[in-house]
């Protein structure tokens, strides 16, 4: 536990290092610039959305960005004969994230709370976004073990963002309204990330949130192994061996 929550720390000096946390500020002041002039007082119900958008993209983009970085550094060489094991490495990166994610949410609600109105359960938000940061997080994983560089891991990003994140953004706007189509939305992971950061403003049906969180811890947990079984492979890649 020690030399993880070193490696976590670690972790945290490279993002801010390489600006990744002033970069995550500099978005929490778009997505606040974004709730003003949209003129509506009480933002509860548009606030998952812009907590849905920072914590599935931006944890995709993030890993990508240190891993290319540590890669320049060298770094991805030294742990092949470190004693830092994958699984912390791994795992320190996604609790990162989700720092990154929950400095986000919280500069977010300051504002909202302060200057808006806005009714929500900090507490089961806060839950969401650990879990759907660390999905994406690790979707970040894979996308960066099949990028050769930073643009084709952008080209990455924007496919899934079109397939999964798009058709589930139309809905919760109201311009998917077809019931046949948002049934077949509950087998996409954004749809299930949705529901989580949803049921923090209430109006969700408990089973909608319980059959969310199984789906989505089955499917990180499956992910993570492969994530975990993939990394040697990337990293003997990287070092040239």
């Amino acid at each position: 536990m020690g030399s993880f929550l070193v490696l976590l720390l670690g972790e945290i000096q490279r993002m801010k290092k390489y600006n990744i946390l002033a970069a995550s500020v500099l978005i929490s002041l778009i997505w606040i610039g974004i709730m003003h002039f949209t003129g509506i007082h009480d933002v509860t119900q548009i606030f998952p959305l812009f907590i849905f958008l920072d914590v599935t993209s931006m944890s995709i983009l993030l890993i990508g960005v240190t891993m290319f970085f540590e890669k320049q550094e060298g770094i991805i060489k030294t742990l092949m004969v470190s004693p830092i094991s994958k699984a912390e490495y791994i795992l320190a990166k996604t609790f990162a994230n989700s720092i990154s994610n929950i400095e986000t949410l919280i500069i977010l609600y300051v504002y909202a709370k302060l200057f808006k109105e806005i009714n929500i359960n900090m507490v089961g938000l806060f839950s969401a976004v650990v879990l759907v940061s660390f999905f994406h997080s690790l979707i970040g994983f894979v996308f960066t073990y099949y990028s050769k560089d930073f643009t084709r891991l952008l080209m990455w990003m924007i496919t899934y963002s079109f397939v999964f994140m798009t058709p589930v953004l139309l809905e919760q706007v109201g311009m998917i309204r077809n019931e046949g189509m948002k049934k077949i939305f509950y087998v996409i992971p954004t749809k299930t990330s949705m529901i989580l950061l949803n049921a923090s403003t209430g109006g969700i049906k408990p089973w909608e949130v319980y059959l969310s969180v199984f789906y989505l811890l089955i499917i990180s947990i499956l992910l993570y192994f492969v994530v975990l079984k993939k990394f040697d492979e990337f990293a003997i890649k990287e070092s040239g061996v």
